[in-house]
C-alpha cells in the first residue's frame, strides 16, 4: 500500500486487513522529522478511506522503535521567533493524527521509544512491547519540558505516580516493566512481536468495520462521562443503530437465532 507520493521515511503495506506502518529512518534510529510526519499522516488518510482495512500497526525498522524528534527541530524551537512554535507543532501533528485515527492502532514497540518516540507509542490505542523495548521520557535530561501531550497521555496510561516517576525521575522502563506498569498491554519475545501485533489486529477485522469505528469512538468519549446513567445514554443510540444493520441479522442467523426471537 502506498500513501500519497513516494515514501522515504516510512514503509507501508497491508497484511490481510491490517495496515502496517514501519518507521524507516533507521540511520537516525527512526527519529521523527517533518517528512516522516507528512508521510504518516498521508498514509493514515489513505488507510481510513480503504474500507478493507480494519486496524493499524506502527513499528520501527532496525533496533529502535523511535529515538525521538530530530534535533534540528528542537534547535529551531530554541529560537526566539514565530518559527519556534511551528517547529514543535510540526512534530506534534503526527501524535494528534494517530490519536484521531478512527481505526484501532497498535504500537509494536521493538526497541527504544524515547521522548517524542514515546509519544508516538502513547498516541496509539494499544502498546505491545518486545523484550528489547525501552520506554524513556528523557525530556528533563535535556533540560526540556515535555511536549506533545506527553504528561497527559502518560498520566492516563499509568497514573499520576507512574508519570511522576517516569518524567521527573527519568525512570526508564523495559518491555516487561512497561507491561507490569500497564504502559504496554503485554510484553512478548522480540521474534514474536509482529506476529502477535498482527494477531491482535486481526481481531478487529472480525467485527463489522463501522461498528468497530463507532465502538472505538465510544470508548474514547467515555473519558469525559462521569456517571453510569450518562454512559448508558451515550451507548444506546449506537447499539440501536448496530442492531438494525444487516450484519447483525446475518450473524444471528449463523448462530441459528432469528431476529426478534431471542436466545
Amino acid at each position: 500500500m502506498n500513501g500519497p507520493g513516494q515514501l522515504n521515511q516510512i514503509r507501508s503495506e497491508i497484511r490481510d486487513h491490517t495496515a502496517v506502518i514501519t518507521l524507516a529512518n533507521a540511520s537516525r534510529r527512526n527519529a521523527i522529522n517533518a517528512e516522516m510526519v507528512t508521510e504518516i499522516v498521508g498514509v493514515l488518510d489513505a488507510v481510513e478511506a480503504n474500507l478493507d482495512v480494519s486496524a493499524v500497526v506502527i513499528t520501527g525498522a532496525g533496533p529502535a522503535f523511535c529515538a525521538g524528534a530530530e534535533l534540528g527541530h528542537l534547535m529551531r524551537a530554541s529560537a526566539e521567533n514565530d518559527l519556534a512554535t511551528d517547529a514543535l507543532r510540526t512534530i506534534y501533528r503526527v501524535f494528534l493524527r494517530i490519536d484521531a485515527c478512527v481505526l484501532p492502532t497498535i504500537a509494536a514497540v521493538n526497541g527504544p521509544a524515547v521522548g517524542a518516540g514515546m509519544n508516538m507509542a502513547l498516541a496509539c490505542d494499544i502498546r505491545l512491547a518486545g523484550h528489547s523495548a525501552r520506554f524513556a521520557t528523557r525530556f528533563l535530561t535535556l533540560g526540556l519540558h515535555p511536549g506533545g501531550g506527553h504528561t497527559w497521555m502518560l498520566r492516563r496510561a499509568i497514573g499520576a505516580q507512574g508519570a511522576m516517576a517516569a518524567v521527573l525521575l527519568d525512570q526508564e522502563m523495559s518491555g516487561p516493566e512497561a507491561a507490569e506498569a500497564g504502559l504496554a498491554w503485554r510484553c512478548v519475545p522480540d521474534g514474536e512481536l509482529m506476529d502477535e501485533a498482527l494477531r491482535l489486529a486481526s481481531r478487529a477485522a472480525a467485527a463489522p468495520r463501522e461498528v468497530l469505528v463507532q465502538t472505538k469512538e465510544s470508548i474514547k468519549e467515555m473519558a469525559d462521562v462521569s456517571s453510569y446513567a450518562d454512559a448508558v445514554e451515550l451507548e444506546l443510540p449506537k447499539q440501536l443503530w448496530s442492531a438494525q444493520q444487516g450484519e447483525f441479522a446475518a450473524r444471528l442467523a449463523k448462530l441459528g437465532v432469528g431476529r426478534g426471537r431471542g436466545n
